[in-house]
């Protein structure tokens, strides 16, 4: 049976005093291991990341924590991997080896959206790339088994948790196998793991064996058959019923639905509530009466076999997979890969607000290990002087991976840790000036927000608590988080507090006060926004609102920017070739672009991350987030694959670059838009020949060029202004293109 695993009925939790103080840094080398007085380590954690010390990086939080409840954990950090050599350099760990590729995929951290090889790499010394392999997770593994074949490896961090099932990858352009049956773990530890890898630690170090450990929530591992009093439920595959009453949406349990608005949506969306028999529907079981007992049922989704040539099967069991992360309500998984069941116990519990504070309150250093000297490290400068307030987002868009990382229940920290927090960035880490550059996370302003009913959380199996609308069971208040920016606001040797997450202007409209706030004290001039697209197509399959929304908010954020006499902008991010994007859609969304004097310097293309709802969509060309058909009337989903449609999508975002023209011309002739074509405001770009006449009006810009803009847009007011007017650069806000969000 499956541990219920909460805070407050789990004896010893992570919360229990440490054995051991605390050492600057956990050991990187053999001679620390000495200073230290250690023969060995009772764990050894490899990463794909520089090793930084402090709580943006996972194996700083996990090493932390082990540490913390008396274990001995030392770091392998960007080994070289091409032999077993590099994995041996601490000795062999006592109890398991814990690996994890870095706070990134590998294969994105190391690939651009083109599939094209980055020249840079943020989060290694120096910002150089090729520090760590393709399929880091799997790599790395086979080398510890290499180098130790008798100790358990653990996976662990983003890469692990996006790829636990039968996932499309991207790079190779097939569906792959779980990364647990390809890197031979014997465990694989997803979502936020603190309590997970806890408890695998003291019950191997209480003598248990790894092949045992298999009712920890959050984890993945090969079974060879469904336990004993175990309710096994078949959706493997998209049946025909016989007669059936007033059939309800087969992904919603029926005892669920007096709790959660997902059916009352369906319907008023115009879905059918009765179908005829020789409907098609996604449905193969249809449970009985009785209440099942949900920690020992699973779900056996299609295998691995299946779903990597049948792309419906493919979206049905994404379907059931992200219907299956609320830890209130979801049940075990279960796919075949050959003749081994990949099985994944329910996501974990969210933490408490105690333990996220036990997990940043622990001891970090807050800087880079002393090893790498003073090369720079770009991750750790973005932030070095930012603060982690949350995890979690319930926005559920399609393209982001955080939901199926983190969860959609927010988790907070309270007031106290986070004005702690601040108070050390002051105080120890060096090259502070007085401005915190970030109080964050996954997204700003969902801090303390949450559902209005417990036992209604436990039961919703919505993907978002924002799309289509705000849920009317969501608490909008943002009060705590007002309170919170005014505290800090008021600490000691403070000058500046910014707001540099992504802000969800949605739900910040509900709320005007903390609306005032920010824009009167925390922005630098420049706010990032991300609306994604304009048009309702692309919109419905991101779970974005519309465009309408960030009008709104742009009215409210110039209203109280006029009020407190300061000149500040919005900075609104769009993502190219998204799935359910169409050439038109991108020529409207240019449209709107110019329309309201936004040039992107840089542009971000739809990027398909493991797992993630929209890479679904892409790879299989149907829609998981509605009723799936092999029908032929079936809803479709517009996919942008060709590097030419690719490359046109983007060159709408960049309407107005040279090098860009032609492309467009050629496109809007073929689309029957030439009436755009010409020199008028109501056009799009000039007629032909005016390259030339561009390129020449063109001036270097260099970065300290007049005029010269280091966020995503040109086309706004220039940043050098005299002191105290006009807008001023927030820290840590130059990067132009973003990398596909990840935890």
């Amino acid at each position: 049976m499956i541990q219920a695993q909460h805070a407050s009925t789990l004896p010893n939790t992570f919360l229990s005093a440490s054995r051991q103080s605390a050492a600057p840094f956990l050991p990187m080398s053999r001679q620390e291991m000495q200073q230290l007085g250690w023969d060995a380590c009772d764990i050894i954690i490899v990463t794909g990341d520089a090793y930084v010390d402090h709580p943006s990086f996972g194996m700083a939080i996990i090493g932390r924590l082990l540490e913390s409840q008396g274990f001995k954990v030392g770091i392998i950090a960007q080994p070289d991997w091409h032999s077993a050599d590099a994995f041996k350099v601490l000795g062999k760990p006592r109890l398991f080896f814990g690996i994890a590729a870095g706070n990134m995929d590998s294969m994105i951290n190391r690939y651009t959206a083109d599939r094209k090889i980055r020249s840079d790499d943020a989060y290694t010394p120096g910002n150089r790339a090729g520090k760590r392999p393709d399929r880091a997770s799997i790599v790395y593994s086979q080398r510890c088994r290499e180098a130790y074949k008798d100790v358990p490896l653990i996976l662990g961090g983003i890469e692990a948790s996006l790829r636990r099932i039968a996932h499309y990858d991207y790079w190779q352009d097939k569906v792959r196998r779980s990364i647990l049956l390809d890197s031979r773990a014997d465990l694989l530890l997803y979502g936020n793991a603190e309590r997970a890898v806890v408890e695998v630690a003291r019950r191997l170090d209480a003598g248990e064996s790894i092949d045992t450990l298999r009712d920890i929530r959050g984890t993945a591992f090969v079974r060879k058959d469904t336990p004993e009093n175990w309710m096994e439920i078949d959706s493997t595959r998209i049946d025909r019923p016989g007669k059936v009453d007033k059939i309800i949406n087969p992904y919603v349990n029926t005892r669920d639905l007096p709790q959660c608005e997902l059916e009352n949506e369906d319907r008023s969306a115009g879905e059918a509530v009765e179908m005829d028999a020789d409907d098609e529907v996604q449905i193969l079981h249809i449970e009985p009466r009785m209440r099942l007992d949900r920690s020992k049922t699973v779900i056996r989704l299609p295998s691995f076999e299946k779903v990597s040539k049948d792309p419906v099967l493919y979206a049905h069991a994404s379907r059931v997979l992200h219907l299956e992360t609320n830890p209130g309500n979801a049940r075990a998984l279960v796919q075949l890969h050959g003749d081994q069941e990949v099985w994944l116990n329910p996501p974990p519990i969210p933490l408490t607000t105690a333990e996220m504070d036990s997990v940043f309150d622990l001891p970090y250093a807050r800087v880079p290990h002393p090893a790498y000297g003073k090369e720079e490290i770009p991750a750790y400068k973005m932030i070095r002087f930012s603060v982690n307030i949350m995890r979690g987002c319930f926005g559920g868009c399609t393209f982001c991976s955080i939901t199926e990382h983190e969860g959609r229940i927010i988790q907070n920290r309270s007031q106290q840790s986070i004005l702690r927090e601040i108070e050390l960035i002051r105080d120890k880490v060096p090259g502070f000036t007085g401005v915190i550059s970030d109080l964050g996370g996954p997204t700003a302003n969902m801090y303390r927000i949450a559902c209005k009913s417990p036992d209604i959380e436990a039961a919703c199996r919505k993907p978002s608590c924002v799309f289509p609308g705000i849920c009317h069971n969501l608490n909008t208040d943002h009060s705590a988080l007002t309170q919170l920016y005014r505290e800090a606001r008021q600490l000691k040797g403070v000058k500046k507090i910014l707001i540099a997450s992504g802000l969800r202007y949605d739900l910040a409209v509900e709320d005007p006060e903390y609306v005032r706030e920010l824009v009167t004290h925390h922005v630098g001039g420049y706010l990032k926004i991300a609306p994604e697209h304009t048009e309702r197509g692309p919109l419905d399959k991101m779970m974005k609102p519309g465009i309408g929304s960030y009008d709104a908010f742009k009215k409210m954020f110039e209203r109280f920017s006029r009020e407190a006499g300061k000149d500040q902008y919005l900075i609104p991010y769009f993502i190219a070739a998204h799935p359910g994007t169409t050439d038109e859609d991108m020529l409207n969304l240019a449209l709107w672009l110019k329309r309201n004097g936004f040039k992107a310097d840089q542009v971000q293309a739809f990027y398909p991350s493991p797992m993630a709802t929209a890479t679904t969509m892409y790879h299989t060309g149907r829609n998981p987030l509605k009723r799936l058909s092999y029908k032929k009337t079936a809803e479709k989903v517009e996919t942008v694959k060709g590097e030419r449609q690719r490359r046109l999508h983007k060159a709408f975002l960049r309407w107005h670059d040279p090098e860009n023209w032609p492309l467009l011309r050629e496109a809007l002739k073929a689309m029957g838009r030439a009436d755009l074509i010409g020199a008028g405001d109501a056009q799009l770009i000039p007629a032909e020949g005016s390259e030339e006449t561009a390129s020449s009006k063109r001036q270097p810009q260099g970065r300290g060029s007049r005029g010269r803009m280091l966020t995503q847009h040109t086309g706004l007011p220039p940043r050098s202004h005299k002191a105290g007017k006009g807008p001023q650069a927030a820290r840590g806000r130059g990067k132009a293109a973003r990398k596909p969000a990840q935890r």
